[in-house]
């Protein structure tokens, strides 16, 4: 054997139950974490079975991380932490609306915070309009011609988009002349009384309800907000009724007073990240919104679960890590346990996360946020108001 074979070997032998490695340094706290297991697969195992014995036991790269998410959730839904999930991407064409659902029956999701898109095509389902599954490969010059847009591999008609605006249009003029979206003394409404609107007209005429996030949200007193109410093509038929002379006044600072006041009044607030974007944001900001703007310190979020493709170094918020929205007081660094990152495709992470929580726990209580939005605020203007005073005398 050759002196530099020699050295190799005594460097692989050193470490092995002691408490010192090669170099004299201690290694022992670096090898306190389970050992890593071969994953053992048997014929009919659950999905619960699969994250405990499977990922758990591995414990390595996404498949560890989705472990962790599992196990963070389930201390989510024990601890009746409020949970907002916020949803970025194009998830309800790609038929991840009905593991939301599921979540928001169980009661493990108490407020969503999604782009405006994913509400919008969420329409298409309870209206029976058809979405396809498509070949990416396709030629995009054919598909125009023929009437088709594509969102990667899902195909849908450009007359399915032209019957969900009559259909978006028909709701708000219904709820218009019926004085259910009545401005309030701050002036206008949030999107969540938009988004409870459009949800139980699908209740009351569509076909399908049963496979609307939005219908769910609606009968379940779940409250539904979008960070960016023009960026959809609901945002674009509000708009055009503008236009008609028929509008109806969408007040995103009340987006914003609702959902900090939310989080003002809950003992726990915890977040399923799906992907990043402005929705991920907009939850975010809840804290710094008290504690910064309004001097209500809460401490920041107590729990941060996020399913991103994105990664940190590009500087991206969809990216940003949690340890980095420590420093703007979003969550709460006292136990980084409490963060979990799965880098991976949310079609794929989403069903797994949501089987292993329903497997797992008990339907909790519904929390029926919605109905008590307005209780909140009155809440969130007292403690303001306290503190503006108190802060003036000082």
């Amino acid at each position: 054997m050759t002196h530099q074979g020699k050295r190799s070997a005594k460097k692989v032998s050193t470490c092995h139950g002691s408490t010192k490695g090669s170099s004299g340094r201690p290694c022992r706290r670096f090898l306190s974490g389970p050992r890593v297991e071969p994953m053992q697969l048997k014929k009919g195992m659950s999905v619960l079975d699969l994250i405990r014995n499977g990922y758990t036991k591995t414990g390595a790269f996404n498949g560890g991380r989705l472990a962790e998410a599992c196990a963070l959730f389930s201390r989510m839904i024990e601890e009746n932490a409020t949970i907002a999930m916020t949803v970025s991407g194009a998830m309800t064409p790609a038929g991840m609306g009905g593991p939301i659902i599921s979540l928001l029956e169980a009661g493990f999701v108490d407020m969503v915070i999604s782009t405006g898109a994913n509400l919008y095509h969420d329409l298409h389902f309870a209206l029976d309009l058809p979405v396809h599954q498509g070949d990416f490969r396709a030629d995009d010059s054919e598909l125009l011609d023929a009437g088709v847009v594509r969102i990667y591999d899902v195909f849908l008609t450009e007359q399915l988009l032209l019957d969900t605006d009559t259909f978006v249009q028909e709701a708000m003029r219904r709820a218009k002349s019926s004085g259910t979206l009545a401005s309030d003394d701050a002036g206008g409404v949030s999107t969540a009384r938009i988004h409870n609107v459009l949800g139980r007209d699908v209740l009351e005429r569509c076909k399908y309800p049963e496979r609307s996030l939005l219908a769910h949200a609606a009968r379940l007193g779940v409250p539904v907000y979008t960070s960016s109410p023009g960026d959809s093509s609901i945002g674009m038929n509000l708009a055009a009724m503008r236009v008609w002379g028929d509008p109806i006044d969408v007040n995103p600072d009340l987006d914003v007073l609702e959902t900090t006041a939310v989080v003002l009044c809950a003992e726990k607030n915890g977040v399923v990240e799906i992907g990043g974007g402005s929705p991920k944001n907009f939850y975010l900001q809840t804290q710094p919104t008290l504690a910064q703007i309004l001097g209500i310190n809460r401490g920041g979020h107590d729990f941060f679960l996020q399913i991103t493709t994105d990664s940190p170094q590009w500087g991206g918020l969809s990216g940003a890590t949690p340890a980095e929205a420590v420093t703007w007081g979003k969550i709460n660094p006292n136990d980084p346990g409490n963060s979990v990152v799965v880098y991976c495709d949310a079609t794929v992470a989403l069903p797994l996360l949501a089987s292993y929580a329903l497997s797992r726990h008990k339907p909790r209580r519904l929390k029926r946020l919605f109905d008590k939005l307005d209780t909140y605020l009155d809440e969130l203007r007292r403690e303001a108001q306290k503190n503006r005073r108190r802060t003036r005398r000082n």
